[in-house]
């Protein structure tokens, strides 16, 4: 049998109606029995999480359950961005090898341990993660993960909605009291999808001297007089997006003979040293890697992801996906676009097919091949039927 997702939402400011409405809601559009089921609860909900795992199991009867506190939810081809929101995505996924996890982290000398991890051969081809942005160190599970299965998929996003007293994540019929959340999936294909919404500008660079996070010199000249000659030679509109926050793209795969879009790994310029030259930004750099500018604003994220959804058609080929997951991040939505449901509505202009997911705190997915946490990101994880 080939694979199937629904997907229920509900407004109801009862959350025990509201998941029991998006519940039944997800079951009557699924003709079979739902193998996993993620929920996302908005923030009035969250102080009521046993009895919103109960009613869902009740509606659905799931194999697997993961889920998380959303500050936003996406589903039905709408995007709540606040407010008591329900979303509840169900998946049939017959012969799949499925099983959740729940992690922690401790600190071990200078960097984190990972509590929780299966061995290696259990950690099946892809997974989805929902992580508590307090405390869970989610890079430190993403390199242990490059280390035991380089080049699988982690897709999910930071929960970004908590309560007083109440955890933000769930698993099964459990809620979580930290850490991170996971099902690991086998057996059922996947398309991973990351539209990071900025535009590159001016020409690419070298770093031809740096350490940890710093930029000295690019391309052998003091890093910020290479980013203001960069800057200089944009048209008006351009420097304007600039002077609103100017971002970095990292190469991640040097082996190729020109890079697009994907290929760079979007970072904010964090710090100057107009003193030193030098600057600063939000990930670890090192001599010899390509940067180029990137400005980013709703005009360019709008054609990055419609690009991206253009791409994932044309690997799907006649074929449609069953369904997608949707990890947007909540900087997005009003905040960057002028059009309600911006991020849903193009997903359904190219798909047609059921969404659901969250706005988060931070996005995860692939780029280049390996696992990054993001910002500003629309990341997909796309079921094909078969």
């Amino acid at each position: 049998m080939a694979v199937q997702v629904s997907v229920g939402l509900s407004e109801s400011f009862d959350a025990v109606e509201a998941f029991s409405d998006a519940a039944a809601e997800a079951a009557g559009k699924l003709a079979a029995p739902c193998d996993l089921c993620l929920v996302f609860a908005g923030a009035p909900h969250l102080g009521h999480g046993k009895w919103i795992l109960s009613v869902v199991h009740e509606k659905l009867a799931p194999r697997y359950l993961i889920g998380c506190g959303a500050g936003g939810v996406v589903g039905g081809g709408r995007e709540i961005e606040e407010g008591p929101a329900a979303v509840v995505w169900a998946a049939s996924m017959p012969g799949a090898k499925i099983s959740t996890h729940h992690f922690e982290v401790e600190q071990a000398g200078d960097g984190f341990e990972v509590l929780g991890l299966p061995e290696p051969d259990q950690l099946g081809e892809a997974m989805v993660l929902l992580a508590d942005p307090y405390s869970f160190t989610t890079e430190a599970l993403l390199q242990r993960l490059e280390e035991m299965r380089p080049g699988m998929p982690v897709l999910g996003g930071l929960a970004s909605a908590s309560a007083v007293g109440s955890a933000a994540l769930f698993r099964d019929g459990e809620v979580v009291s930290g850490g991170a959340v996971a099902c690991t999936l086998g057996g059922v294909p996947i398309l991973p999808s990351v539209s990071q919404g900025a535009a590159p500008v001016g020409p690419e660079m070298t770093i031809t001297a740096a350490h940890g996070n710093v930029i000295e010199e690019l391309a052998s000249k003091a890093a910020i007089e290479r980013i203001e000659e960069a800057i200089a030679v944009l048209d008006a509109r351009q420097q304007q997006l600039a002077a609103a926050g100017l971002m970095l793209g990292i190469v991640i795969d040097e082996n190729q003979p020109e890079y697009g879009r994907g290929d760079f790994l979007i970072r904010p310029i964090i710090g100057a040293d107009p003193e030193a030259g030098t600057i600063a930004v939000g990930e670890r750099v090192r001599v010899g890697q390509t940067v180029r500018v990137h400005i980013r604003d709703g005009a360019s994220a709008d054609e990055d992801l419609r690009d991206a959804l253009r791409t994932q058609v044309e690997a799907l080929g006649p074929s449609r996906p069953a369904g997608a997951l949707l990890f947007t991040c909540n900087g997005r939505g009003s905040h960057m676009f002028d059009v309600p449901d911006h991020d849903a509505t193009a997903i359904e202009d190219a798909l047609g097919v059921p969404a659901g997911g969250f706005f988060c705190a931070g996005e995860i997915g692939p780029v280049g091949g390996r696992n990054f946490l993001h910002g500003f990101t629309a990341t997909m994880a796309l079921f094909p039927v078969e």
